[in-house]
Parts: structure tokens; sequence; C-alpha cells
């Protein structure tokens, strides 16, 4: 059985766990803290980072979100997420990397590095001003999501894929934070909900990190 090495506040972890529940293959999950540089995951991915796949029966180690997912939807026929033309899977694969490069660099990486790493490990407030620069591109990559959502049924198109995948699994974690201000942005709310509503993102809400809480929507899939 796959072992899925992950940190939950990882939200690059937490889109190989949807894309795992929405294939339906089952998976063990390792909760991994990269800061501590386990020998034993260092071993397995030098880089120290999360998430990372491995099969120890058949001696398969996949490192990076991407490529992973990408060997889970090429080697599984069930719940296709890379679908179409080949116009429209490059549609998808853009806004995969949108999402896991500019969102997670605007967006959800300045949240977890003040609102998490200081204040867990270096013991230090949060920097108000990265925290409203946060915020403000947050609601710019919301007004995209709305946009998006007013023109397709889904973020890439008429299907869910790997595009709802990788934006819902990075607003998880920014909305974890509270770095997400919704009003204005119906349309993204709705989609959100939606996705919130999936059997696959309900372990996703219910899990809770030490120390830091969500604000009360969080959870609420109607909100």
């Amino acid at each position: 059985m796959w072992q899925l090495y992950q940190f939950p506040l990882c939200p690059f972890s937490r889109k190989v766990r949807l894309m795992l529940s929405e294939k339906g293959i089952a998976y063990e999950l390792w909760r991994e803290n990269p800061w501590e540089m386990r020998e034993a995951f260092m071993h397995m991915n030098p880089a120290g980072r999360t998430p990372v796949l491995h099969d120890p029966e058949r001696a398969i180690t996949l490192i990076d979100s991407r490529a992973i997912c990408e060997y889970i939807e090429e080697t599984t026929d069930r719940v296709p997420l890379i679908i179409g033309t080949a116009s429209a899977r490059a549609e998808i694969r853009r806004l995969v990397a949108l999402f896991d490069e500019n969102f997670f660099a605007d967006v959800t990486g300045p949240l977890l590095n003040e609102k998490m790493k200081k204040r867990i490990f270096l013991k230090q407030p949060p920097e108000s001003r990265v925290l409203r620069d946060a915020m403000r591109l947050a609601h710019e990559h919301l007004y995209y999501i709305d946009y998006l959502v007013d023109h397709r049924p889904w973020l890439a198109g008429p299907t869910m894929s790997m595009a709802d995948l990788a934006a819902a699994a990075q607003i998880s974690v920014a909305d974890y934070l509270g770095g997400l201000d919704w009003n204005g942005h119906d349309q993204a709310r709705a989609w959100y909900s939606v996705f919130k509503s999936r059997p696959s993102f309900r372990p996703l809400l219910a899990e809770r990190m030490e120390v830091i809480q969500p604000p009360i929507h969080y959870a609420d899939v109607n909100a």
C-alpha cells in the first residue's frame, strides 16, 4: 500500500491527498515535520520536502506533488483529472502551475511563514505588512477564480480536473490560517463550497494543527 509522507498544512500534500481520494486509491497517512530533517525521510527525499509517496513493497518512491499527481493520473483509469483535447489538457496544467507557484508564492507561503513558522519555531509575532500584502494578493487570485467560474462550470472546463484540486488545496490552507476575505467573491465562494462538500475533502476539514486553530467558518461547507 502507498504511504504518503505529508504535513497537514502543506498545500502540496493536500493536493496529493485529494488526488488519491478522488481516484479511490488506498493509502496510509504518515505525519512528517520537514523541519526535523529526519534521517529516514531525508533518505527518501534529500530536499526534505513534503509530500513523498512511497510503496515499500514495490520499492517505488515518488517526490514532488506534480510528479506524483501525473504518475497517479497515468497509472489509474478511474476518475480522469487531466482530460479533453490537447489544448484542454494544457489549460489544466497551466492552472495547476498557477496555483502551485503563483498562489503559493503570493498567499499560502507568506501566511505559513508568518502565522505558523514564526509562531511555532521562531517565537516571533507575524509581520502585519506581509499579512496585508498576502491578503491583498489573495483578493486578486479570488477575482480570477470568479472570472473562471463565470465562464466555466469548473476552473478548467466542463468537469472537475486537477486544476480544481490544486486550487482547493492552496485555498484550504490559506483559509485555515485566516488569510482569505471572501466578501465580494460569490462565484469563488460557491465553487469552493461545492468542493468542500466532496467526500475527499472532509478529512482535511476535520484536521486541526496543534496551537493553530482555523476560523469558525473553515469547516462549514455552506460558508
